[in-house]
């Protein structure tokens, strides 16, 4: 019975580190990301062939792919390795969630869920994943230049709609909120200046100071705020790898060192 039982353990353990082979090869992750592109061309083709039989025995087939792929990681890697990872964590959710909504009636659920997938591309490359971890790592101090901003165009959304809400009509300046919407569109340089800057200063002429100042503040020194703050984080990762990496080649060093005074302490015990 307990040979048995040995065998059983024994099974299993050559199961779970072949599956765990397979995860770690070195095709199993391009093959992967091969396959959502072709989910991506997939989707795309359906919004010029509705309804393809295809097109749709593909979509299914992929499901069942990722699936299958879910349960090779969770097998090899066991339920702890694999859930340890947030980025594995997503991916089964969205494996999950294409599962389940797949024969729903709500057409709407299922067409987001199928372009969620898509989204499987940035946990499959490592360069993406890098990038959206130090976004979120960037968040907390990302914060205070949000909070900054918010003052920033409420001050001049005030004052803008102070001023010029008689110049033009009342989609730009006429309250608040529409001040709001007018600093944004002046901030992403989008027609600003023909269509909003101009005709106030044509009235208003020491208004170039209020469009010239919120374009320095709010285009130039926030955004170059925002961008410096994400590069700093997305940094860290390398130097922290390069702090660990010299960490292990100094403790290797001193292994090495402490090994060759043994080897001197013995030549000398042996010449004496």
């Amino acid at each position: 019975m307990e040979l048995k039982h040995n065998e059983e353990l024994k099974s299993k353990s050559n199961l779970r580190n072949n599956f765990r082979h397979l995860v770690e090869h070195v095709y199993f992750q391009p093959i992967i990301i091969a396959i959502i592109l072709l989910n991506g061309l997939i989707i795309i083709s359906e919004t010029y062939f509705t309804g393809n039989s295809l097109l749709l025995l593909l979509d299914k087939l992929i499901v069942w792919i990722f699936v299958l792929e879910l349960i090779v990681k969770i097998v090899g890697l066991g339920f702890k390795g694999y859930f340890s990872d947030r980025w594995n964590l997503f991916d089964f959710t969205i494996v999950i969630a294409s599962l389940v909504f797949y024969s729903t009636p709500f057409v709407s659920v299922l067409r987001l869920i199928r372009v969620l997938r898509l989204v499987r591309m940035i946990p499959a490359i490592p360069a993406l994943r890098k990038i959206i971890d130090s976004l979120m790592k960037s968040l907390p101090a990302l914060s205070g230049i949000l909070g900054l901003s918010i003052l920033i165009f409420s001050i001049y959304a005030i004052i803008g709609t102070t001023f010029f809400s008689e110049v033009l009509p009342d989609e730009f300046f006429g309250s608040f909120h529409a001040s709001l919407f007018t600093l944004m569109q002046v901030v992403t340089f989008e027609s600003w200046a023909s269509q909003v800057a101009r005709p106030i200063i044509h009235e208003v002429p020491w208004a170039w100071t209020y469009f010239v100042s919120f374009i320095i503040i709010g285009a130039l020194v926030i955004l170059n705020l925002v961008v410096a703050v994400i590069l700093s984080y997305l940094g860290q990762d390398d130097e922290a790898k390069r702090e660990e990496q010299m960490g292990r080649l100094f403790k290797e060093n001193q292994e090495l060192k402490s090994d060759l005074e043994e080897i001197k302490q013995l030549l000398l015990e042996r010449n004496k």
